[in-house]
């Protein structure tokens, strides 16, 4: 019998999940860590939409401002937005190929411990009261002259955080290749495991440069470099290039999986095949590449020159053509389809026009002259927020609905859902909407404060409204998920009745070894497959039943992270404090200790044996 079958109690339980290297409970700390960050960044927006709810407002200082500006905006793209995508991933995309585990079980716990402890090390700044004040981009320019140690908390936790971040992306990657069950070919993967698939590829491209930025940003703030620095040299334009060319990769890296969730839902309550399957994957294929073609048109101002201007315009244009494939093909598979209004349905029937207006706007700012007028204004902020809380949040929330059941093994209650939706939907709507208004009137992005009579106030005090209209939509989340929690009602193995893939042929939450037997897929959406022709299992064994190999636990992942997070404060103090150098050298041999002890030790995991799967499905009255 497994090991985690054996624990109990408090401190065991602690410790299993500390040292798990189970994708569905690391997928469940990456919802949870993700989730506790998106939190903290809704804050910060709310006290940052309070002090601009009316002219001349001193709620704040000019400086906190900065800082709460810089804070939400890294918390949410790197700490919230990311992470809850990878839980989802790590939850779903095995169950959804047939794997029992992902590819590298320990770097996944490593992957979670970097982000986790990058995030808090990051956070820490706050108590420090040394907090990054150079915007979430942090250009070279201010970020070098900034003082304290803010912008140092800022590219050393991020540093840490994205080299979880990029462990996961190549798991992701070696996952799909290589663990598909018998039938699965490539294009009968579910498209969220697809669109995993392909976000997973940009991260492994995208990373390395904004890696090596933060690299040269921490050597020339602490160690004397001079690579932005112009009057050494170097050049703040070097920055500029290396974040964005990491930057618009990005904003692909979160749409894309949300797609694939809305894609998921719209098929299973439409109960059709997604229409135009074979172009859905092209054209997400076709978004993945274009999305490293256009960096350079966050930096129409900068002066590159005509010639690379209308470049970098025409390839950011041509985003729209598979886009927009995408969304033609969402509304045929609705055409004709038997649609069910459930809370997953109304946030993906919500997310088409929100993510259209983002997306049109996108390709007003391609033309380079609309941009010399748009740059800094707040259409540009009203534009950023309506493709990421339009897209990814609203896919996010979408998700959260969909697959609850199969991760914690209960429903929500779908009339709070409905509730969340509204209140977050037309909160959305009232936030972000006149902001394009406010940018056209001249508004500019970035400020503390304004004066009255700009005509400036009523759009700014709806704006704060609608804010607070999200948040409660937020907070009535919260409550549905603890009364949930507390009821705790069992549902079946796909409770929406209409489920598709693979992971709603098994139970919910699944058993740490995923299937009994490793299935065999006949074709895209295989469970309905199996539904239709009368396999109430929904599921076809390729194998018979035998002895499955797992992976131990481990809680060296958690001590590497560690180890970091004590350096980065070492590296940081350590020719101020006395203490700095010592906890430099500490957190560094704490690293390379356990490195070493992962090395050294001879872990083969161990064989979940016959007799007791078969006596899992015995208890569940399933296959003897």
């Amino acid at each position: 019998m497994s090991s985690v079958a054996q624990k109990k109690g408090f401190g065991a339980t602690l410790w299993d999940w500390l040292t798990t290297v189970d994708h569905k409970k690391i997928g469940i700390l990456y919802f949870l860590g993700g989730g506790f960050f998106f939190v903290v960044g809704g804050i910060e927006a709310m006290l940052i939409r309070w002090q601009l709810h009316k002219p001349n407002n001193d709620f704040v200082s000019a400086g906190l401002f900065n800082d709460l500006i810089t804070m939400h905006g890294t918390t949410m793209i790197f700490l919230a937005a990311m992470p809850i995508l990878f839980g989802f991933m790590n939850a779903i995309v095995p169950l959804q190929i047939g794997a029992r585990d992902v590819a590298f079980p320990f770097i996944n716990s490593l992957g979670f411990w970097m982000f986790f402890f990058g995030g808090l090390f990051l956070n820490l700044s706050w108590f420090f009261q040394q907090v990054p004040d150079a915007g979430w981009t942090s250009y070279a320019s201010l970020s070098i002259a900034s003082e304290g140690h803010g912008v140092d908390f800022y590219a050393i936790g991020l540093q840490i955080a994205g080299g979880g971040t990029l462990m996961a992306g190549i798991n992701f990657l070696v996952t799909i290749i290589n663990m598909r069950a018998p039938g699965m070919t490539y294009m009968r993967m579910p498209l969220f495991t697809w669109t995993t698939f392909v976000a997973s590829a940009m991260i492994l491209f995208a990373f390395p440069p904004l890696t090596v930025g933060l690299f040269f940003l921490t050597f020339d703030r602490m160690f004397g470099g001079n690579f932005f620095d112009h009057t050494m040299g170097g050049n703040t334009i070097i920055w500029e290039h290396i974040f964005w060319i990491f930057g618009h990769p990005e904003v692909y890296i979160l749409i894309l999986p949300a797609f694939g969730i809305f894609s998921e839902i719209f098929s299973t309550f439409s109960r059709k095949r997604l229409f135009g399957y074979p172009s859905m994957v092209f054209a997400t294929v076709l978004i993945g590449f274009l999305g490293f073609m256009v960096w350079a048109h966050h930096m129409f101002t900068v002066g590159l020159g005509p010639t690379a201007n209308a470049i970098f315009a025409v390839a950011t244009m041509a985003i729209a053509v598979p886009t927009g494939v995408k969304i033609f093909n969402w509304l045929l598979t609705m055409w004709g389809g038997s649609i069910r209004i459930t809370t997953p349905m109304l946030y993906a029937l919500g997310f088409i026009p929100s993510f259209v207006m983002g997306g049109v706007t996108g390709v007003m700012q391609g033309a380079a002259p609309l941009d010399y007028q748009l740059h800094d204004t707040y259409f540009i902020v009203a534009h950023f927020h309506y493709v990421i809380v339009g897209g990814v949040v609203l896919g996010i929330l979408a998700a959260t609905h969909y697959w609850w059941p199969k991760m914690f093994g209960t429903m929500l209650n779908e009339t709070l859902g409905k509730v969340t939706f509204w209140f977050f939907f037309i909160g959305f709507h009232a936030t972000f909407l006149i902001q394009h208004w406010l940018g056209f009137w001249g508004m500019p992005r970035r400020v503390w404060t304004f004066m009255d009579g700009q005509g400036w106030n009523s759009a700014n005090f709806i704006s704060t409204i609608g804010a607070f209209l999200m948040a409660i939509g937020i907070i009535v989340l919260v409550y549905n998920v603890i009364i949930t929690s507390v009821k705790n009602v069992k549902v079946a193995n796909d409770p929406w009745g209409d489920g598709r893939t693979l992971e709603w042929a098994i139970e919910s939450p699944p058993i740490y070894y995923n299937f009994p037997a490793t299935p065999l897929v006949r074709g895209l959406d295989t469970v309905w497959i199996e539904k239709m022709e009368g396999n109430e299992t929904g599921l076809t064994p390729a194998e018979p039943i035998k002895d499955i190999h797992m992976p131990n636990g481990s809680i060296i992942p958690l001590l590497m992270s560690l180890g970091l997070f004590i350096a980065g404060f070492g590296a940081m103090y350590r020719t101020e404090e006395a203490w700095g150098l010592p906890v430099l050298i500490f957190g560094l041999l704490w690293t390379f200790v356990a490195m070493a002890a992962r090395s050294l030790q001879d872990d083969t995991g161990y064989y979940v044996k016959k007799d007791e799967i078969l006596r899992d499905l015995k208890r569940k009255g399933g296959q003897k």
